[in-house]
């Protein structure tokens, strides 16, 4: 299904989603000249194993198996549609052995057409995962060596660099399309099973987003595809969570008005047709108000951002469908007898008149029974005291917020479990210039050339910075540059300088001295372009800080505009926006206490904070607007103070259960063993728990009632002349009965 081809139009390169006007961007660019031939770098670090110096039998082996690396076959690559089939056909230059100065290890640096590990081969898999995995297959059976035994050579090798490192994310991505999937619906089906306590409303409502989830592949495979948008692993993972968490939750909300109203006729076709009139407004509400969130990515100056917002945007529309066709299709499948589909707990119609329609509504009285409804009686008679208590709780979390650390982190950082690439990288940078790997490079004007160099070598953590020259062959790297090697190169009155860091180009302490860099070389020429792979991570970087400053409050108005418009008033969407807010800054600060503290995270990418405000905000206003529709129809006919107590009551145990089923599936996310995600699966399902259990069941309704009908103020409903009638009106109607909590 398409579900599982979205891996074959991923793109996880950085460079790929950086603006044109970022700095490294414009680097690139300018540097086209100088460069023969794009290449991906994968590094090859071998070491005796008994930490000894590498000896003249050693090498020699070593070099006799390079000569062999050309033939390696590179699986799943067929010719006849272009594709590399050996290792001769995707290698640039030969593959060399370059001793340490201290001689305890071994480097071989393998150039990789970039072009070529671009696309994918012809069985879908990416070029540069399969490479690198035949590689490593290959010293493993050649030579025996690998990161935790050594052949007769008595070698270990790791494999790493760009190349690498590539390659143990897509291995980790590679749990998208199965494991986090399978994960997900797995906890779900537990929790629906609990929750309706039905063999058979879990098996459709699962199907329903499955089938929501292969909708929203279907359409995102083909605009990535089509390179209508760039789809990243992160966007992946994203997609399958949100969109099966959004498809429960909507279905529980049907599910559950279709069970009252089941309970109110006859028909089950009747029910169904109530059921999706009282339900689509806030279902549809819920929708677009996490749409409008997502597509104000599109102000990201960051093409993964930006592609996350309508991938996202897709998920939510699929799943909205799905939710509002299909599931009522598959709830009446057995006409009439639909009613068996709740087995072994059928709801039956009480009070059924002379047209088979139940009273519409029950008393007060009736409504508050139960835990929900223990629990509105608690709200309505505390009410003070719990919005003030559960404020200050959520002030007392969100005041961690600031120790939040999210200016970045190293590329070694990303994985959670030790890999290949990571073990090597630490290997390489204990015997070799971390930095010689992926340079730092400065395109300046040629008459700045001198002051450039002097700018560069005086910044701390600059290993050295040589000019390319007309001589340059791009040889592997080995060490510092060697003697003179001719005159600059000049292309269209520019230089190219090489800049190598004492920091490896992944780490977050190149990344430091590329902005010290920048800041020396612009100092004396201003023209200059710094760029280079520790660069682009800087750019990325900043972007992301940019994004989180321009991005998080056009999404609060743009919520808030939604929700004024939907609950018709101004007071309420206002108390809504503010709870929901607030328990954002206490998921991130008790989160942060959790990251620094417990679980020692290194830190964090800006791209957290800004996600999960997104995801928090868009979907925990959900549970509120799920709430606040409720309680402004009861209002309408019992009240404010009534009503919201009803709307708890009524709404407390779909709702919960909502959050509970988004929780778990955004907290599948956490099986990933990448950073990014643990981070964002924690933070948004604790988020998800507080927005449920918190806001939605104290602050919110403790402070409406508090108000009272000044909630809805500029409405109608705010004005006491209004409340009174309609309470009368009802009073009349019912006997009475509901009049008592009314006030």
């Amino acid at each position: 299904m398409a579900q599982g081809r979205l891996s074959q139009v991923q793109t996880n390169d950085n460079a790929a989603f950086l603006p044109s006007s970022a700095e490294s961007t414009r680097a690139a660019e300018a540097g086209q000249g100088f460069i023969d031939e794009e290449t991906l770098p994968v590094l090859v670090v071998m070491t005796p194993s008994d930490g000894g110096d590498v000896t003249p039998a050693q090498l020699a082996g070593v070099q006799e198996y390079l000569q062999t690396i050309p033939q390696i076959a590179i699986p799943g690559a067929d010719a006849a549609e272009g594709d590399p089939v050996t290792f001769a056909d995707i290698l640039v230059g030969p593959a060399v052995a370059v001793p340490s100065e201290d001689g305890k290890a071994l480097l071989v640096p393998l150039s990789l057409d970039a072009a070529q590990t671009e696309d994918p081969l012809a069985d879908g898999e990416g070029a540069t995962g399969v490479i690198v995995d035949e590689l490593r297959a290959s010293l493993a059976d050649e030579l025996g060596a690998t990161a935790d035994s050594a052949g007769e050579l008595g070698l270990q090798a790791w494999v790493t660099g760009p190349g690498g490192y590539v390659a143990d994310l897509v291995e980790a991505f590679g749990g998208i399309d199965g494991v986090l999937l399978l994960v997900a619906l797995g906890a779900v089906f537990v929790i629906l099973v609990l929750v309706y306590r039905s063999p058979f409303l879990p098996v459709i409502v699962i199907f329903s987003a499955v089938f929501a989830l292969c909708l929203a592949a279907l359409v995102v495979y083909n605009l990535a595809a089509n390179d209508v948008l760039v789809l990243n692993g992160q966007a992946q993972g994203i997609l399958s969570i949100l969109v099966v968490g959004a498809a429960v939750d909507y279905s529980l909300l049907l599910v559950s008005r279709y069970r009252e109203e089941l309970r109110r006729v006859q028909s089950p076709y009747t029910a169904m047709a109530r059921a999706v009139r009282g339900s689509i407004e806030p279902i549809a509400a819920s929708a677009g108000t996490v749409i409008a969130g997502l597509l104000c990515l599109l102000l990201s100056d960051l093409g993964s951002n930006r592609s996350l917002g309508p991938v996202g945007a897709i998920g939510i529309a699929s799943a909205l469908l799905a939710t509002l066709t299909l599931l009522p299709a598959l709830l009446l499948i057995l006409g009439s007898r639909s009613r068996g589909l709740f087995w072994p707990r059928k709801p039956r119609p009480t009070e059924v008149g002379a047209h088979g329609v139940a009273p519409a509504q029950r008393p007060t009285a009736e409504v508050l029974t139960g835990l929900w409804g223990r629990l509105a009686r608690f709200v309505g008679a505390h009410a003070r005291p719990v919005w003030a208590l559960t404020t200050l709780l959520l002030v007392a979390g969100a005041a961690f917020l600031p120790t939040l650390q999210a200016s970045g982190t190293s590329q070694s950082d990303v994985f959670l479990t030790p890999v290949d690439s990571v073990a090597g990288e630490e290997v390489l940078a204990e015997h070799f210039p971390a930095g010689v790997v992926q340079p730092a490079v400065v395109i300046a004007p040629e008459g700045d050339l001198d002051a450039v160099l002097e700018a560069a070598q005086a910044v701390d953590g600059v290993e050295s910075a040589t000019p390319v020259t007309d001589q340059d062959t791009g040889a592997p790297v080995g060490g510092a540059p060697q003697g003179d090697q001719g005159e600059p190169r000049v292309v269209d009155g520019t230089v190219k300088v090489t800049v190598v860091t004492t920091a490896g180009s992944d780490t977050q302490g190149a990344v430091e001295t590329i902005e010290e860099l920048r800041t020396a070389v612009h100092d004396v020429s201003p023209d200059a372009l710094v760029g280079g792979a520790a660069a682009q991570t800087l750019d990325t970087q900043l972007a992301g800080a940019r994004d989180l400053k321009v991005i998080v409050p056009t999404v609060l108005a743009v919520i808030l505009v939604i929700l004024v418009i939907l609950l018709r008033a101004f007071v309420a969407p206002l108390l809504l926006m503010v709870a929901n807010v607030l328990s954002f800054g206490a998921a991130l600060g008790i989160s942060a206490i959790v990251f620094n503290h417990v679980l020692d995270f290194p830190g964090a990418d800006p791209t957290v904070p800004l996600y999960s405000f997104v995801f928090l905000v868009a979907l925990g206003v959900d549970y509120s607007i799920f709430l606040m529709t409720r309680v402004r129809e009861e209002t309408v006919h019992f009240g404010t103070r009534a009503g919201v107590l009803r709307g708890l009551a009524v709404t407390g145990g779909v709702i919960t259960s909502a959050g509970v089923v988004l929780a778990a599936t955004f907290g599948a996310l956490g099986i990933l063993p990448l950073l990014f995600l643990a981070q964002l699966a924690f933070i948004v399902a604790l988020g998800v728990l507080i927005d449920t259990l918190i806001v939605r069941s104290l602050l919110v309704p403790a402070l409406v009632h508090d108000l009272g009908r000044v909630a809805w103020w500029p409405s109608r409903l705010a004005r006491e002349d209004v409340e009174a009638e309609a309470i009368a009106a009802h009073a009349q109607t019912s006997g009475g009965a509901h009049a008592a909590g009314a006030r």
